[in-house]
C-alpha cells in the first residue's frame, strides 16, 4: 500500500492570509504571520510528491530500551542523534544532544517558530538610546550627530567637538550634542558660524574719537593731530611745548603756547616812541611830543581759542589796574577788528568783557588793541591805555 503527501503554499492560496503590517511566511505544514522587518531561514521545501513508502518487515532484534537509548550489555545508554546524524535539524540550526533525545537550536539573534528560525527584531525592545538598526541575526546602535557610542555599545555620550578640532576660528563652547563658535571682542561671527570677521568700529560712529579713528584687528584706536596728545582713550589735549621744552625759541624770545603749537615772540615788543618799563609793558613818556596823541601805555597779552567756538562767547576780561578818583572809564576796540568779529561789553567802571561775536576757524591770528579811556572832570584830565591782545585761533575745535 502506498501513501502520498501534498505540499500547499498557504501564502499564495489564501487571500490576505496576514493582515496589517504582518507578512506571510510559508513553511512545511502551515504558514506564519511575522513583522515585515523579520527575516526567516527557511527549511528545504519537500518535494511535491514523496516517494511511496512500503511497509517492510523489520528484522531488527528486540530493543528493550526506551526511545533514544540503546542496549549496551545489561544497561541502556543515550543515543547521540547529533553525532550519528539521526536528527532532522535544518542546515541553519545546531543539533544539541540531550538525554534521550535532541533539540534543534537557532543561531543567536533568531528564535524558533515551528521548524523555522525567525530573525529577532531587537529594535522592538529599545535596546539603543538613540537609533537602532536591525540586521539578520543581530542589531547595531547608532547615535545622533554630536554623540558617540559608549562602552556598552548602546548608550550615547556627548562628543566634545572643541577638543576634537572643531572648526571655530577663535572660541569654541561645547554643549550637549553640539558646539557653538564665538568670537573675541571686536569681531563678528561670520555667516558660516565658524569664522570671525573684524568689526570696523570707526564706520559705526564719528563720535568714537575726538579727532580720528583708526580701525585695527579686533579693536580701534584714536589718534590726535600734531601738537596734541591723547587724553584717555578718545580725547585730544594740546601739548604745551613751552612747558615741555620742545620749542625752538631763541635768546630774546618768549615762548607762547597756543592750540596745536607755539609762538616765539620778542621779549621787547615796544616800538618807538614807546619804551619798555617791565615785561610786556611799554609806556610813551609825556615828555616826548609825539606821545601827545598816543596811549600812555601798552600792555601785551596772548591767548588762544579753539575753532568753531559757539557764539556769542566771552573770551577775555579787561580789568583796570589803576583808577583816578572821580574818573570815568570807557572801553573800546581801538584796532584789529576790521570784520566786526568781536565786541566789548562793559561790566562796570573798571572792567569790561571781550566777546567773540562770530564763529571763527583757524589757524588764524588776531591782534586787537583794547583801549580804556579815562576822563576826570574834576581835574580836567584825559588819558588812555591799551591792552594789545594777540588772539590765536587753533586749527581744531578742541
Amino acid at each position: 500500500m502506498y501513501s502520498f503527501s501534498c505540499y500547499i503554499n498557504e501564502c499564495e492560496t489564501i487571500q490576505q492570509a496576514c493582515q496589517g503590517e504582518m507578512k506571510c511566511f510559508n513553511h512545511y505544514g502551515g504558514y506564519l504571520c511575522l513583522p515585515r522587518s523579520a527575516s526567516v531561514i527557511t527549511a528545504p521545501e519537500p518535494s511535491s510528491q514523496s516517494e511511496p513508502s512500503v511497509p517492510v518487515e523489520s528484522n531488527e532484534a528486540f530493543n528493550p530500551c526506551p526511545v533514544g537509548y540503546r542496549a549496551q550489555g545489561d544497561t541502556c545508554v543515550d543515543i547521540d542523534e547529533c553525532e550519528l546524524d539521526m536528527h532532522d535539524c535544518q542546515p541553519s540550526q545546531e543539533c544539541i544532544n540531550t538525554v534521550g533525545t535532541y533539540t534543534c537550536q537557532c543561531p543567536d539573534g533568531y528564535s524558533k517558530i515551528g521548524i523555522e528560525c525567525v530573525d529577532i527584531d531587537e529594535c522592538r525592545y529599545r535596546y539603543c538610546q538613540h537609533r537602532c538598526v536591525n540586521v539578520p541575526g543581530s542589531f547595531s546602535c547608532e547615535c545622533e550627530p554630536g554623540f558617540q557610542l559608549a562602552g556598552n555599545n548602546r548608550s550615547c555620550v556627548d562628543v566634545n567637538e572643541c577638543e576634537m578640532g572643531a572648526p571655530c576660528q577663535q572660541r569654541c563652547y561645547n554643549s550637549y550634542g553640539t558646539f557653538l563658535c564665538r568670537c573675541d571682542q571686536g569681531y563678528d561671527l561670520g555667516p558660516d558660524g565658524f569664522s570671525c570677521n573684524d568689526i570696523d568700529e570707526c564706520s559705526y560712529s564719528s563720535f568714537l574719537c575726538q579727532f580720528q579713528c583708526v580701525n585695527e584687528p579686533g579693536r580701534f584706536s584714536c589718534v590726535c593731530p600734531e601738537g596734541y596728545e591723547l587724553l584717555g582713550t578718545r580725547l585730544c589735549q594740546d601739548v604745551n611745548e613751552c612747558e615741555t621744552g620742545t620749542h625752538q625759541c631763541g635768546t630774546g624770545q618768549v615762548c607762547v603756547n597756543i592750540h596745536g603749537g607755539h609762538q616765539c615772540v620778542n621779549s621787547n615788543r615796544c616800538q618807538d616812541p614807546f619804551v619798555q618799563v617791565s615785561e610786556n609793558r611799554c609806556i610813551c613818556p609825556v615828555v616826548k611830543p609825539e606821545c601827545r596823541d598816543l596811549p600812555f601805555s601798552i600792555v601785551h597779552r596772548y591767548m588762544s581759542i579753539t575753532s568753531e567756538r559757539s557764539v556769542p562767547s566771552d573770551i577775555f576780561q579787561i580789568q583796570a589796574t589803576s583808577v583816578y578818583p572821580g574818573a570815568y572809564n570807557s572801553f573800546r576796540i581801538r584796532s584789529g577788528d576790521e570784520n566786526d568779529e568781536f565786541y566789548i561789553r562793559q561790566i562796570n567802571n573798571i572792567s569790561a568783557m571781550l566777546v567773540l561775536a562770530r564763529a571763527v576757524t583757524g589757524p588764524k591770528e588776531y591782534v586787537l588793541d583794547l583801549e580804556m579811556v579815562s576822563v576826570s572832570p574834576l581835574i580836567n584830565y584825559q588819558t588812555s591805555s591799551v591792552l594789545r591782545l594777540s588772539v590765536y585761533v587753533g586749527p581744531h575745535a578742541f
